[in-house]
């Protein structure tokens, strides 16, 4: 009798390549040449823009969780904010995300922490993994909206775009620092919140899963660390519940709130 195996998923070349040219081109920040202060500002600042108002609010709170509704236009420009973080499509980025909600560190969760901490930090994205195949599934929402399978198809064109206006602002160190040092930062902000968050920190919530509130991780990610709350109440645009678990995204969210930008905003009572 013959033991069945699983199979063992595809190395992804493709991408593996695409994250270590990155990787590599930030180095040459570390040459006097492409070093000033104020492309390290310049870093700092798309830092925020393209991890905290794209990735955290525009991709994560807003496309993904629907915890609050924006008018379109801005809703466009803040997953735009998101796709300057080069982290591939928007569709691909939320479909792996719903998915990953729903078999939370089970064998159909894409970055598994069971796995893992290499895997669900970056090993699951260098692999062609099954939930690949199931995006489509996943964003019925979104993956028919012309702008954003504009985003999606074009965003490392987008990328350069914005490469091409950083030159033309300061030279090569607005180009190193404000693309490739930031985008490196910006990766493993994000990554953090699939792997740091699913190994350190504490539990207030006894959820199916390892998720877990992690102080560190929440102050990179302008509040995504406070990942076991995430994980009990998914649709919360707060995810900092208690006093002391500073969450900068939703203090961005009840701004747009007074504003009269953000509605239908949903809360929680924990």
């Amino acid at each position: 009798m013959t033991v069945a195996t699983q199979k063992k998923p595809s190395f992804d070349w493709i991408t593996f390549t695409y994250i270590t040219a990155i990787h590599l081109v930030a180095l040459l920040a570390f040459f006097p040449n492409f070093f000033s202060p104020s492309a390290i500002g310049v870093a700092l600042i798309m830092h925020w823009v393209t991890g905290g108002v794209g990735v955290t609010l525009g991709f994560h709170r807003l496309l993904t969780h629907r915890s609050f509704e924006v008018p379109k236009w801005l809703e466009y420009f803040l997953v735009f904010c998101g796709t300057l973080s080069a982290q591939g499509s928007v569709i691909d980025w939320v479909g792996t995300h719903r998915m990953h909600h729903k078999y939370s560190d089970e064998g159909k969760d894409p970055h598994n922490a069971n796995q893992g901490f290499l895997w669900s930090h970056i090993g699951w994205m260098v692999h062609e993994i099954p939930a690949d195949e199931e995006i489509a599934k996943y964003t019925k929402d979104i993956n028919s909206d012309p702008v954003y399978q504009f985003f999606s198809k074009y965003f490392i064109l987008i990328q350069v775009a914005f490469g091409f206006f950083l030159y033309a602002l300061g030279g090569w160190p607005f180009v190193i620092w404000g693309v490739f040092v930031r985008l490196v930062a910006v990766f493993h902000c994000t990554w953090f919140v699939n792997s740091a968050t699913h190994k350190f920190g504490y539990r207030t919530f006894d959820c199916n899963d390892l998720s877990r509130n992690c102080w560190w991780v929440a102050l990179l990610t302008y509040g995504e660390g406070w990942h076991n709350n995430h994980h009990a109440y998914q649709y919360s645009a707060r995810h900092g519940l208690k006093w002391w678990e500073i969450d900068m995204t939703w203090m961005m969210i009840r701004f747009l709130e007074i504003l009269g930008l953000a509605k239908n905003v949903k809360r929680i009572n924990a």
